[in-house]
């Protein structure tokens, strides 16, 4: 099983053990990620990023908070998150070409 879906079962199990999942629609997801990332932000707000880089700890947790929400939505929907970061990826790769090096 790859890590991905690995970490997609505990993320599961956690949220099923504690009869979370009635909570979890796309809606309330989507609400989460948002609000999880602007936590995220307030580690550094009135601070120079390296300020805010010491607060490892705290940014591990934010980090976490976005990625779990995201991941639960991603699961909700039936999308692979590597899929979906790999197709991304290429897009980007269109849209933002590397420069013309001479």
């Amino acid at each position: 099983m790859s890590d991905t879906k690995e970490t997609m079962k505990k993320i599961n199990m956690f949220r099923d053990e504690r009869n979370w999942r009635p909570f979890h629609n796309e809606k309330d997801l989507a609400l989460s990620i948002s609000l999880e990332a602007n936590e995220l932000l307030e580690i550094y707000q009135w601070k120079t990023s390296e300020e805010g880089n010491i607060e490892r700890e705290h940014l591990k947790e934010e980090i976490a908070d976005v990625l779990i929400y995201s991941y639960m939505l991603a699961d909700n929907l039936g999308f692979d998150i590597n899929e979906i970061i790999a197709s991304k990826l290429k897009k980007n790769a269109i849209k933002y070409p590397l420069p013309n090096v001479e």
